[in-house]
């Protein structure tokens, strides 16, 4: 949970943010939208997946 959250809105220090920069020849402003928005759905996408585990063993 923790290190699905950390990834939530994550910046121009990471390194992945670089790779896909150049892997797919974009922009640093292009990538920022792109990164951004791919890290905000992975976040709340596994905090949804974890608070339903949770619910199914009874965590919660």
């Amino acid at each position: 949970a923790i290190g699905a959250g950390s990834v939530f809105l994550s910046h121009v220090n990471d390194a992945g943010f670089w790779l896909v920069k150049e892997y797919f020849g974009m922009s640093v402003g292009q990538t920022f939208k792109t990164w951004s928005l791919m890290e905000t759905i992975l976040s709340v996408v596994a905090l949804a997946v974890i608070t339903v585990l949770a619910l199914i063993l009874g965590v919660l």
